[in-house]
């Protein structure tokens, strides 16, 4: 197996643990945060990702990957600054919409339609702004995503929760075309940091607003050190997942690295439907008979039409 599809299945299967674990951070009653502070955060950590750069002179003994070195980076022209800025308050705002929605209902349905509608505004808005062309299977994979949401939305979601993962999966549209904008305009190294500091500092800068930083604060207070120690070690998974697949992106086929992100789906689904009968009380999972039904036929749905639309 190539590399970089080692990349996407193990990142994947990290970014789907972060998405249960976020499940129960939210939900929880024995945890104190909630969607806004939890938000906060996981932003606020991002700048943790800074500390891969320090790794930059060490070896990795894997052919064709290094760390990120400060070497690489040069500094933010004007459009890199913008672009950064919009990716960061694109990502912060798409977390608020999907911990909200996550905090309603399954994390084994939340994220394959938020994932689903993802990959649909991120080819729409590639289209619209980066030249990008349309795959010839769009109009089937988009009808797939379509079904497979009405599936689990209908009979699974409240419209504010509908309401909460279409602006998630638009706002993440808006990050990875950022992101990719970056990518065209400068190299890895660079827009990775600035992308991440952009997203620091649109965090830090919704203090500024007495209601938020009452939120935050209130939530904060009341954070025992064990939750702590979990959110910090959650947001450290969350950044080896996304670093795993952004050198994914960069040493194979960006199309089906996106394509194969339908993976995450299925390990959400296998876990609720194997495993989340042990801890639904904590993790929110759903798994009755009539639950376990709808999520097989959904979320494959979702996976075949995410994949057509990348290939």
């Amino acid at each position: 197996m190539e590399l970089w599809l080692w990349l996407v299945v193990v990142g994947q299967l990290v970014m789907a643990v972060v998405a249960i674990i976020d499940k129960y951070v939210i939900t929880s009653k024995t945890t104190a945060l909630r969607p806004f502070s939890y938000a906060f955060w996981i932003s606020v950590l991002s700048s943790g990702s800074v500390a891969v750069f320090l790794l930059g002179w060490v070896p990795v003994p894997i052919e064709g990957l290094s760390f990120p070195s400060f070497a690489n980076v040069e500094a933010p022209s004007l459009v890199v600054f913008a672009l950064s800025v919009t990716a960061g308050y694109a990502f912060f705002s798409a977390l608020l919409s999907f911990f909200t929605a996550l905090k309603r209902s399954d994390a084994s349905d939340v994220v394959p339609v938020v994932g689903g509608l993802n990959a649909v505004f991120t080819l729409l808005l590639g289209y619209a702004f980066l030249d990008a062309e349309l795959p010839t299977h769009f109009t089937l994979g988009f009808v797939l995503l379509v079904v497979g949401t009405i599936l689990v939305s209908q009979f699974r979601f409240s419209w504010r929760t509908m309401l909460s993962v279409s602006h998630a999966g638009l706002m993440y549209g808006v990050h990875y075309v950022a992101i990719k904008a970056l990518f065209e305009l400068t190299n890895f190294d660079t827009a990775f940091l600035w992308s991440r500091l952009a997203i620091v500092a649109v965090a830090v800068s919704m203090l500024l607003i007495p209601e938020y930083y009452e939120n935050v604060m209130r939530h904060t207070s009341k954070v025992r050190q064990r939750d702590g120690v979990l959110v910090i070690s959650n947001k450290i998974l969350a950044g080896i997942g996304s670093l795993l697949l952004l050198k994914a992106i960069e040493f194979g086929d960006v199309a089906l690295v996106q394509a194969l992100g339908g993976l995450q789906y299925l390990y959400l689904l296998l876990f609720s439907a194997c495993c989340g009968w042990m801890i639904s009380r904590d993790f929110g999972e759903n798994v009755t008979s009539r639950d376990v039904v709808q999520k097989m036929l959904s979320v494959p749905l979702i996976v075949l039409g995410f994949f057509l639309l990348f290939l």
